[in-house]
């Protein structure tokens, strides 16, 4: 064994017939010793995607905003070199657990993990703290350059990033995901009716909308930031807003009631689709500063509305050669045609929008 290695306390253990380890490394030491090879190097011959350095400064955050309550899942690394493991005991479950020790000068090579690589780093310069918690590290033996980048295919091929909605639902720092849930609990057509894991909704399905979508709207209907804090009286006021949006819809509430079938008006109707919360967001966050006795006046002229996807004034607005579409032009045009519909004023940037419509 070399004289001077990195020790790390491991778990000795087996995948498809090849040894590996599972080792506890301090934060200080992850941007010292692991390698990320892209620099001037073509895809051919890296085992990695290139650094996408937008995501960086995220995680980073993450980790300086979250110090005492934080999660990091596993590094996974390649080490070129012979590595020693010297087990705490002969027998039993001990002999698959001890210390685990690599060649100072082996070239640890990152599979999968390269941004929160990245991203320790940085977080370490703000915060040294972090620099004594640790991260767990999967270390294989390197079998070459084609072996590695398999390893890079195979460990991305079945990652599937989570629905805004179940995000929405499982995320209490984030302060628009907490109003949207809130929504659900205080708007009664929203509590019944929402799909709260997928951004989606199947053809069969009972549910009406969708926790992100509701998130989105009630985002706009506030103009709330990421990270900004809402306020109870401003939950309430949103609260309000879409109680009476509902009882102006007439088919939300026969949906509601299991009168008629959610999957039906999504096939029938364009405002079983999230475009039209969408818009009716935009909408609100221009009446809510009203006198909140003319904004629910202003909203009873929903009821009066077309929403019928034979409508010909939805083609080009919520509507695309007959497919609806959430395009942020979509919406826009989309709220701009119920503004007009209830009597409201478009501001400037919106008439630029039907003129662009008109040509």
């Amino acid at each position: 064994m070399d004289e001077f290695v990195h020790s790390f306390p491991a778990a000795r253990g087996s995948q498809a017939g090849r040894p590996c380890y599972v080792a506890m490394c301090p934060l200080r030491l992850v941007p010292k010793i692991f390698v990320f090879n892209e620099d001037e190097v073509p895809p051919e011959l890296r085992a990695q995607r290139k650094l996408n350095r937008s995501r960086i400064p995220e995680i980073s955050q993450y980790l300086i905003e979250n110090h005492g309550n934080y999660t990091l899942s596993a590094i996974t690394a390649s080490v070129n070199a012979r590595v020693f493991f010297e087990p705490s005991a002969d027998t039993g479950l001990g002999q698959n657990l001890g210390i685990l020790s690599i060649p100072m000068d082996a070239q640890i090579l990152i599979n999968d993990g390269q941004h929160r690589r990245a991203a320790i780093e940085h977080a370490i310069s703000e915060n040294p703290e972090l620099g004594y918690d640790n991260i767990p590290v999967l270390f294989f033996i390197d079998e070459g350059l084609v072996r590695s980048q398999q390893m890079f295919a195979d460990l991305n091929k079945h990652a599937v990033r989570p629905s805004d909605s179940i995000s929405t639902l499982y995320d209490h720092r984030d302060n628009v995901a907490e109003l949207a849930r809130a929504m659900v609990k205080l708007v009664p057509v929203f509590s019944r009716l929402t799909e709260m894991e997928k951004s989606s909704i199947s053809n069969r399905s009972t549910k009406l909308f969708t926790l992100s979508a509701i998130k989105n709207a009630t985002r706009s209907l506030l103009s709330k930031a990421k990270g900004e804090v809402v306020q109870e009286d401003e939950k309430k006021l949103a609260a309000d807003f879409w109680a009476s949006v509902s009882a102006h819809m007439p088919d939300w509430q026969r949906a509601l009631e299991k009168k008629v079938a959610s999957a039906d008006l999504r096939e029938q109707y364009v405002h079983a689709h999230g475009v039209i919360l969408q818009a009716l967001g935009q909408i609100g966050a221009d009446l809510l500063p009203r006198p909140e006795s003319h904004w629910k006046k202003v909203l009873r002229k929903l009821e009066a509305i077309d929403w019928s996807r034979s409508n010909p004034d939805w083609e080009g607005r919520a509507m695309h050669h007959g497919r609806i579409s959430k395009a942020r032009t979509s919406v826009i045009l989309t709220a701009n045609y119920i503004k007009m519909a209830l009597g409201l004023e478009l501001s400037a940037s919106e008439k630029a929008y039907e003129r662009d419509l008109a040509k």
